[in-house]
């Protein structure tokens, strides 16, 4: 596991990385343009939504189903886990950072895989999901390991009308596709008494799209802000992150049949259309069946747990 800190005083970096740059001579001419490696918070937020805009708009062009009512529906189950496992090393930076006695908000909680095991620990979660489905998962895992220290908020994120506040916040593979991320992060800050921690892949969590989404729609796909994103919009928020880098293990599927309904959903073809049959067979051609799993990559990926603290006092302000 890497890590690495801004901040004042001792700076852990990771093997391999160059040494902070020197300042500028002040007689350097200095770029009249915005700078792409130090842009304003305005210019971040909007950079982020310009992104995850584009992206809205290639799903609207080339998309061949709709939406189900409850996005995650389909997919819940793949959230069942088992809060005392011990091999997840996302889940173990969690733990490291949880306190006995504090409580916790997970924000997007889904099924519970992190609600769950970190209630084991903390004093109390409180769980913000909207989609029915993830709930129903999240509830039925509280009443299959006795655990009672979970309240459930159904809604979505910003909250409009209940008030939360716990000592850390917890962001767990959201904010990919919020286009006001802004305000989203201004709402977990506020909530937060200690910590707010993110946890964010190198890239949005679609394997599927990103491998075969230019063959089948016949056009590169727009990567959806993630984990570089979030350092550099945190940095010019005049957030100083504490940034540790896990492996990330390739999903896995129980069988072929299933694979393929999730390249579907993250291609959003229509099954039985000509540009399913050029899925089907993209997918058969690149799959491969290890221990009775099918997966699309095996080789791992990183994962970005970053933490910081929400109060302003001691950080130099953003830039407007």
């Amino acid at each position: 596991m890497w890590s690495l800190t801004w901040g004042g005083g001792d700076r852990a970096v990771a093997d391999g990385m160059a040494d902070a740059a020197r300042p500028v001579a002040p007689d350097a001419a200095l770029p009249v343009a915005a700078d792409a490696l130090r842009p304003s918070a305005a210019e971040a937020h909007a950079a982020w939504a310009a992104r995850v805009e584009a992206d809205g708009k290639q799903v609207e062009r080339v998309r061949e189903s709709a939406d189900p009512a409850d996005f995650y529906a389909p997919v819940a189950d793949r959230f069942r886990l088992d809060p005392h496992r011990t091999d997840d090393p996302t889940l173990e930076v969690l733990r490291s950072l949880a306190r006995p006695g504090e409580t916790w908000l997970d924000i997007g909680s889904g099924g519970g895989r992190f609600a769950l095991p970190l209630a084991l620990v903390a004093r109390e979660v409180t769980c913000v999901e909207p989609s029915p489905a993830m709930v129903g998962v999240l509830e039925e895992g509280m009443r299959d390991h006795g655990i009672a220290n979970i309240r459930i908020v159904p809604e979505r994120w910003p909250l409009s009308e209940v008030n939360v506040a716990a000592d850390v916040a917890l962001l767990a593979h959201i904010g990919y596709d919020i286009a006001q991320i802004g305000p989203f992060l201004d709402a977990a800050e506020a909530a937060a008494r200690r910590r707010c921690v993110a946890v964010m892949g190198e890239g949005a969590m679609t394997t599927v799209a990103t491998l075969f989404w230019e063959p089948v729609h016949g056009e590169p796909r727009v990567a959806l802000p993630a984990l570089p994103e979030l350092v550099t919009l945190l940095l010019a928020r005049g957030r100083l992150p504490e940034i540790r880098l896990v492996d990330r293990t390739p999903p896995t599927f129980a069988s072929m049949t299933e694979l393929l309904a999730m390249a579907r959903r993250q291609l959003w073809v229509r099954t039985g259309s000509k540009k399913d049959a050029r899925l089907t067979e993209l997918v058969e051609a690149h799959a491969e069946e290890r221990d009775g799993q099918w997966a699309l990559e095996r080789a791992p990926t990183r994962i970005g747990i970053v933490s910081w603290e929400p109060d302003s006092a001691g950080r130099p302000a953003p830039r407007a």
